[in-house]
């Protein structure tokens, strides 16, 4: 891996704003000053040797001044003070010039680690990050991704590689799957994946050629494959070798039907995103990632509802013990329902989506047992899909072996939150305005409303919003990193207990 490339070097000098009127509008204006001074430092790591920085797990990559100068105040919920800027700059500035390997660098943790380390800046990140820094490092392999399926998750997951692609040493993002539906078919698939009502716009730049059959996004050229049989497609005619096939249609939930995708050449794994059946593994990051070993060729994401729960329900019963429990899904409408009456083969699903709350079954508290094994047979659930056409709500009625006070529970999964091993899955809120809509674009897995939390004795009653898209689709990206051994290393490593 060449990680020689000349850095470019940014000052930290900040022009005096004269003639403001105004102390605070100067230092607003000398924070934004050094946030933007940030932006070609975080770009530059990212592209070139794939550093992906954040403060307590809010990523700074493709971030405005503003969000960067909002990322620092949030800091304040952890310390109870906003991050400085102005220290957290001149450590960018110091990570910039070590050019290290692909790393997760979170600034916030790594500046209280240097403070109490004591040392001068540039000796500390040199021990530091020393597993990142060596120049004898072997250059890192990148794994080919196909897409069979591009619907709601499928569109999802491309926009995650595309914006994850960084220096091309990750996840590569080389091919899409799907029946032809038009002769303008090509189009079509990449204006869904340029525009989305719930969404928004595709954040770069989209090009169509149609004589190729491609979509080049962002750099990411992705050949758009047409076929219904996943057994008899040659991916090497398309220079994509030993991919990770990603099957979002979900007609296929067994080790029979989705090995049909390893008779295609050019495909060594299947992750599926929809809950598998028999003896599939059901994977949710940061709770059993741990059990996917070499020889798994085939497993499964698990469902959006059952990634939001698991983790909560894991520390909970570490905690406190769970007895038995109940979960009540209010999930939103998806695209097997209907706009209008008509016929489905599920009960109650035929009736109007968009005008009915539908009562229907879910198997997430049954798919928990495949995550929690101790939970086997402790847990019943149902759900209600509502007229909301994403972001869902679990509510976790549990009966516990010891009581659990609300401010408690409270304060033991908000440090989760902020930092722990499963910051990625859990998050936490606590105001009181806070609507289904605000949690649109979400990363985690799932986020704990605080204020609802209810607490008598041993029962404890817990509501856990997430984006059953965007939320589910960034747990699915973090499986395919552990398949592929692509995920970053992390700095500082994240401990198990919260702020431990």
């Amino acid at each position: 891996m060449d990680r020689t490339s000349e850095n470019t070097q940014t000052s930290a000098t900040v022009t005096p704003f004269a003639g403001s009127g105004s102390a605070e509008h100067d230092r607003w204006n000398e924070r934004q000053a050094l946030a933007e001074a940030m932006i070609p430092l975080i770009g530059m790591l990212y592209r070139e040797h794939g550093v992906v920085t954040s403060i307590y797990g809010r990523r700074l990559i493709n971030q405005s001044p503003v969000e960067i100068l909002k990322a620092h105040r949030f800091a304040r919920k952890v310390n109870e003070v906003e991050l400085p800027i102005d220290e957290t700059f001149p450590l960018l500035q110091a990570i910039a010039e070590l050019r290290p390997a692909s790393a997760s660098i979170d600034l916030a943790k790594l500046l209280a680690r240097s403070r109490a380390d004591g040392r001068e800046l540039s000796e500390f990140l040199r021990d530091e990050l020393a597993p990142v820094v060596s120049q004898d490092m072997p250059a890192a392999k990148a794994t080919d991704v196909v897409l069979y399926g591009f619907g709601r998750i499928g569109r999802l997951l491309a926009r995650i590689l595309i914006a994850h692609a960084g220096n091309g040493e990750g996840l590569r993002l080389r091919a899409i799957v799907v029946r032809k539906g038009a002769e303008n078919d090509l189009t079509k698939r990449a204006s869904l994946l340029r525009r989305d009502s719930i969404h928004g716009p595709f954040e770069g730049t989209i090009t169509v050629n149609h004589d190729d059959n491609t979509i080049l996004a962002n750099g990411t050229l992705i050949h758009v494959i047409h076929s219904d049989d996943p057994s008899t497609i040659d991916y090497t005619k398309y220079g994509i070798h030993d991919a990770i096939v990603v099957d979002n249609t979900g007609r296929w939930r067994d080790r029979e039907g989705l090995g049909q995708h390893l008779k295609s050449t050019g495909v060594a794994r299947v992750l599926l995103t929809a809950p598998g059946k028999g003896d599939v593994k059901n994977i949710v990051h940061g709770i059993n990632h741990d059990t996917v070993g070499a020889d798994d060729e085939i497993i499964s994401a698990a469902s959006c509802t059952t990634n939001a729960i698991v983790p909560v329900l894991k520390v909970i019963q570490d905690k406190y013990g769970i007895v038995h429990g109940h979960v009540e899904t209010v999930h939103s409408y998806t695209n097997d329902q209907n706009l209008t009456d008509n016929f489905h083969k599920g009960n109650r699903r035929g009736r109007s989506a968009p005008m009915n709350m539908v009562i229907t079954e879910t198997g997430a508290a049954q798919a928990v047992a495949k995550a929690i094994p101790e939970l086997a047979g402790k847990l019943t659930g149902n759900a209600i899909r509502v007229p909301t056409p994403n972001v869902s709500m679990a509510i976790l009625n549990l009966n516990l072996d010891r009581e659990a006070p609300v401010a408690e529970v409270n304060a033991f999964l908000r440090g989760l939150s902020l930092d722990s091993a499963l910051q990625q899955q859990i998050d936490f809120i606590d105001s009181p305005e806070v609507v289904s809509s605000d949690f649109i674009g979400s990363h985690r897995a799932g986020i704990v409303d605080g204020l609802a939390t209810i607490s008598t004795g041993t029962n404890l009653v817990l509501y856990v919003w997430y984006d059953n898209e965007y939320g589910y689709s960034s747990q699915v990206v973090r499986v395919l990193e552990h398949m592929a051994a692509t995920h970053p290393q992390v700095f500082p490593t994240r401990s198990l207990v919260a702020g431990a």
